[in-house]
């Protein structure tokens, strides 16, 4: 029996496109509560591990189960939100405003056609205000920096009250001290509001000062545990994961270092 604190567990999952292999023997454990960065080179199969997570893949072999249910049978899917990068598949031109894009996060648990009441009117402003953009309600999503309006796609994956938010790279685009903030709001997020993330990245200088635990995939997974424990790898270490040499830039941070 496999205990709910387990938010995912992934048991010997094996992937492929055209018999090519993208995932082998992916064995990962992500507990209630924890921040996970997920990092590895391009075309690793990061984003195809999210997609299998999300249900938009079926692995070739191996099993996923979400909350301590098979995913087969999983139908609360409220409990997980997504933000994708720059949330592409949403049209900024759009003339909507912020709470009109954060409302439709509730799509799913109001309908299409049915009115929002008064408590679903709060909660769209509950969520809003925990991204820090409640003095841009009324405003024009297409008026917005990229990473305001990241905090905005982060705020319509919030209002349906997920326990899971995964996120695929959202940080591109966005500039530098915005990246920063962005990383701030995340880790608030999970320390302060208790939502288990799991972060698609290739900033892993930075990220590992926010997460509690670190996985590098690439085609297999590397590397599983605490960022302490992934900060001390060697360069030699991360260049035999990457598949290629990664340079470790020392900085003020006690055990830091930066992977380029």
């Amino acid at each position: 029996m496999i205990e709910e604190q387990n938010v995912i567990e992934i048991k010997d999952l094996f992937f492929q496109y055209d018999r090519q292999a993208v995932l082998e023997d992916i064995n990962l454990m992500i507990p209630k509560g924890a921040f996970l960065g997920l990092v590895g080179p391009n075309g690793s199969g990061k984003s195809t591990l999210i997609k299998c997570i999300l249900g938009l893949q079926k692995p070739y072999r191996g099993t996923i189960r979400l909350f301590g249910q098979d995913i087969q049978k999983f139908k609360d899917w409220n409990k997980i939100g997504f933000v994708s990068q720059k949330a592409n598949s949403f049209n900024t031109g759009f003339p909507a405003t912020v709470f009109e894009v954060v409302s439709t996060g509730l799509t799913s648990k109001l309908g299409l056609f049915r009115f929002m009441k008064s408590h679903h009117k709060q909660k769209v402003l509950d969520a809003i205000a925990a991204v820090g953009m409640s003095e841009f309600v009324h405003r024009n999503i297409g008026e917005l920096s990229g990473g305001q309006q990241q905090r905005v796609f982060i705020a319509r994956a919030l209002v349906s009250e997920p326990e899971l938010l995964i996120l695929d790279e959202p940080t591109v685009g966005v500039d530098a001290q915005n990246v920063q903030n962005f990383y701030k709001l995340l880790e608030s997020l999970n320390k302060e509001h208790g939502i288990t993330l799991l972060l698609v990245t290739h900033d892993t200088g930075t990220i590992t000062e926010k997460v509690t635990h670190v996985a590098c995939l690439n085609k297999h997974l590397h590397f599983h545990g605490e960022a302490a424990e992934f900060n001390y790898l060697c360069e030699h270490d991360l260049s035999l994961f990457y598949g290629h040499h990664v340079h470790v830039l020392n900085h003020d941070h006690q055990h830091g270092g930066q992977r380029a």
